[in-house]
């Protein structure tokens, strides 16, 4: 079953999951899917195989649970073992083409691009959506590349014909002004995992999305 034409719609608040502070991944996700989030993505970048393999597993278990999509960072392999909904590649990471041949049309593969060029060579090589970002400084990320800004973004959702999920310190104050600009979804790992409620801001989030998204006709 291919998302391609049905993911546009499914695009919404995309957490990221962490082990953050004294958050977990399981716990973020149960939380995020309990607010409304659309879209969680397994991000480890410590953890043995046998672990991940193991954490990936029991989110594929909240997630269909909820009807959220799972998406695995970077790992193919393990997005192929716990059928995962996809996989979300990095500019360092498999190609997106050499994804597409192991994983076929039934699987979402998303790329994450931090400027213009980027982003134009990830839809062009098959990407499903683009990470972009940060939009925003971000602490979520030692090795983040430069805020891009609204400007960036703008620029970025004009061009490309696949769903654009912005990224980058994404909060409450300033999530509006991204659905504005053109992105389809919001991805944010600190919010969620910061708040004092993970649920209750996972709500909040979402349907502040939500809300700008039918004010704005996106």
């Amino acid at each position: 079953m291919s998302f391609r034409f049905s993911l546009k719609e499914r695009v919404g608040l995309y957490v990221v999951t962490a082990d953050y502070q004294e958050r977990t991944h399981l716990g973020m996700a149960k939380a995020a899917v309990a607010g409304g989030a659309r879209i969680i993505q397994y991000r480890e970048k410590s953890a043995s195989s046998r672990v991940m393999l193991e954490t990936a597993m029991r989110l594929r278990a909240i997630t269909a649970a909820s009807g959220a999509l799972l998406i695995i960072n970077d790992r193919v392999d393990i997005a192929l073992a716990v059928n995962a909904d996809g996989v979300h590649l990095g500019q360092d990471d498999m190609p997106c083409r050499t994804a597409r041949e192991l994983m076929g049309d039934g699987y979402i593969i998303g790329i994450s691009a931090t400027n213009f060029a980027e982003a134009i060579e990830a839809a062009h090589v098959g990407a499903d959506y683009i990470g972009l970002g940060p939009i925003y400084p971000t602490m979520s990320k030692d090795d983040a590349a430069p805020a891009m800004g609204i400007e960036g973004l703008v620029k970025v959702v004009a061009a490309v014909s696949v769903p654009v999920v912005a990224i980058g310190g994404l909060t409450s104050d300033n999530i509006g002004g991204v659905i504005a600009a053109g992105a389809d979804g919001i991805a944010t790992i600190s919010a969620i995992a910061g708040a004092a409620d993970m649920e209750n801001e996972a709500k909040l989030l979402n349907d502040m999305i939500e809300r700008f998204k039918q004010e704005h006709m996106i």
